[in-house]
């Protein structure tokens, strides 16, 4: 009995230090990876869905989200461990068509997305869950319970009543140590960390995260004119090594969130920039009127936590006549006058029914009137009609704000504007 206490317990060790450590952040075998896209003039989202083995089959969707229904988009995913390539052709839909290619390993992948004349290339990576050393002491216990259990009932048929007591003991608490060990991995793996699963990246080892990333806003052509296409282009590097930075993790359904605001507020654009090369984003923009305009980026690099970027970039050309600007919504706001530093409510009247867009129901975006802050919040999830924030205004002033959602067939943005108030002393 000793002996089978102290397999016990050897079980139950193993099984909690062979556990493998938990899984990457944005790293999980079998889910969707959704990414965010604005190419051929439009927003789109690509829906990578999760591969359950391998090789097997690779689905990918198209949603569009403003009114583009039918764009032809083609596709091709290529492994970077082999070079092998899949193509096919999908069209964006608000609820898409999936294209269905092969893969035949895990681990990292290319899908090269060409809409219109862009193209973007997407990294991700093939996982698939695999089998834990828990499974492995699990089946195995009970399969040992059951051999022998059969062997103690064979002992007791072919041995006489005499002889057979002790083997057949013997055999009978090997099957109840086979038993319980199944038993005790069942109740206790949930509570270890998750194995990563196949195709899954390295773990990097990195502590504190991985450096800062810093950038350099450009435009091509240098000196965009009002009213002409330009592409706003993003070079990421790393702040220690000043290599490339490759390694951005899908943030809020998105690689990188770009805000563009032309200084005086008029202008607004909320982007999903492609990526074009190792450390390279682009997006294709038209600016309505000649001026000074601030760019802000979201990311987030793997094993790091997120980063707000910042640049700037002029527009020239004659002054634009005044044209047709959207008049600032009235929200409801509680208190009705903002104090810096505490909590407000922001409600938003929305137009039509509204769909999930970068995984939440609205957005807000808050700049400053001078663009020196821009804070990012999302809808809180009001059971009525309407969108509802809350956010802390860090200094008393003006803001510029800008509430956003999706309906069914585009994406509505509301301009606001705020003043916020010094707290009483």
């Amino acid at each position: 009995m000793i002996r089978a206490l102290g397999a016990l317990c050897l079980a139950v060790a193993l099984v909690v230090a062979f556990a493998a450590p938990a899984a990457a952040h944005n790293v999980t075998a079998g889910a969707d990876l959704r990414i965010a896209q604005t190419i051929a003039g439009t927003e789109l989202t690509v829906v990578i869905k999760g591969t359950a083995r391998v090789p097997g089959p690779l689905r990918i969707g198209v949603v569009a989200f403003d009114p583009v229904a039918g764009l032809p988009v083609n596709l091709e995913v290529r492994s970077l461990t082999d070079g092998r390539r899949v193509t096919a052709l999908a069209r964006a839909a608000a609820q898409p068509q999936y294209a269905q290619l092969r893969v035949e390993e895990t681990g990292p992948h290319e899908l090269r997305l060409r809409a219109g004349n862009e193209v973007a290339v997407v990294p991700f990576r093939v996982l698939v869950e695999r089998g834990s050393a828990g499974d492995f002491l699990i089946y195995g216990g009970l399969l040992v319970a059951a051999l022998l259990l059969v062997g103690g009932l064979l002992t007791g048929v072919l041995t006489g009543a005499s002889a057979r007591r002790g083997p057949a003991m013997l055999l009978a608490g090997g099957a109840a140590v086979g038993v319980t060990v199944a038993a005790m991995v069942i109740v206790f793996e949930p509570l270890l960390p998750p194995g990563e699963p196949d195709g899954a990246a390295p773990t990097a080892g990195l502590e504190g995260g991985r450096p800062f990333v810093q950038s350099r806003v450009d435009t091509v052509p240098a000196r965009p004119a009002a009213g002409e296409e330009f592409t706003l282009r993003l070079d990421l590097v790393d702040g220690s090594t000043g290599r490339p930075v490759d390694d951005l993790v899908a943030h809020h359904e998105a690689l990188a969130h770009l805000v563009v605001t032309s200084e005086d507020g008029r202008y607004f654009r909320h982007l999903h920039p492609l990526r074009t090369a190792p450390g390279r984003l682009e997006v294709r923009l038209r600016a309505d009127r000649p001026g000074r305009y601030l760019a802000h980026a979201e990311l987030e690099r793997q094993d790091s936590g997120g980063q707000l970027l910042a640049g700037e970039f002029g527009v020239e050309g004659d002054a634009a006549g005044p044209g047709t600007v959207d008049r600032p919504a009235s929200p409801r706001l509680r208190p009705a006058v903002p104090v810096a530093g505490r909590p407000t409510t922001i409600e938003v009247a929305t137009q039509g029914a509204t769909r999930p867009w970068l995984g939440m129901s609205g957005h807000l975006i808050i700049r400053s009137q001078d663009g020196s802050f821009l804070g990012h919040v999302h809808e809180m999830g009001s059971s009525g009609p309407g969108l509802r924030f809350t956010f802390s205004f860090p200094r008393a002033g003006r803001y510029l704000a800008w509430a956003q959602h999706a309906t069914d067939s585009r994406i509505v943005t509301t301009p606001l504007t705020i003043d916020v108030t010094d707290p009483p002393r």
